[in-house]
């Protein structure tokens, strides 16, 4: 049986939430096939409504995956609600990363614009989804090989 990776994204600015999740896969994929400490890994994909949702779904799929990768992007708007938003997710996701024992690549954006959004997403530049699944990774192999 193969051990599983859970990528949870954020539906909310869709653009971005796909690119990061094309940085992401791409990582795995290419770890999968040339990483003999991960190659039976395989991944599955769950979308949120936006990132507030996140950890619930983490949390809920604990038991089923080795690993998870948060993937989304709050911009900063008018009020209060971003740092309202970015800070929970933030800790929740901490929280989960210590309460569950297993590792959660964090690649939560928290930008001024959606300009720099798309920069930090852009599959040609240091993709932080695939920044995170790195994370994940080093951690799995961490975990499982000391």
């Amino acid at each position: 049986m193969k051990k599983k990776l859970l990528i949870v994204s954020a539906k909310y600015y869709r653009e971005i939430s796909k690119n990061l999740i094309n940085g992401a896969t791409e990582y795995l994929d290419n770890q999968i096939r040339n990483n003999s400490k991960i190659s039976g890994y395989e991944y599955e994909h769950l979308d949120a409504p936006g990132c507030f949702e996140i950890p619930y779904l983490i949390n809920k799929n604990k038991n089923h995956y080795e690993g998870f990768i948060a993937l989304g992007c709050v911009i900063k708007g008018q009020t209060y609600h971003f740092e309202l938003i970015s800070n929970e997710v933030t800790r929740k996701i901490m929280d989960l990363n210590i309460s569950i024992n297993k590792p959660i690549g964090f690649g939560i954006l928290t930008c001024e614009n959606i300009e720099q959004a798309k920069i930090r997403s852009a599959i040609d530049q240091n993709n932080k989804g695939a920044e995170a699944a790195e994370a994940c990774i080093a951690m799995l192999i961490h975990k499982n090989h000391g």
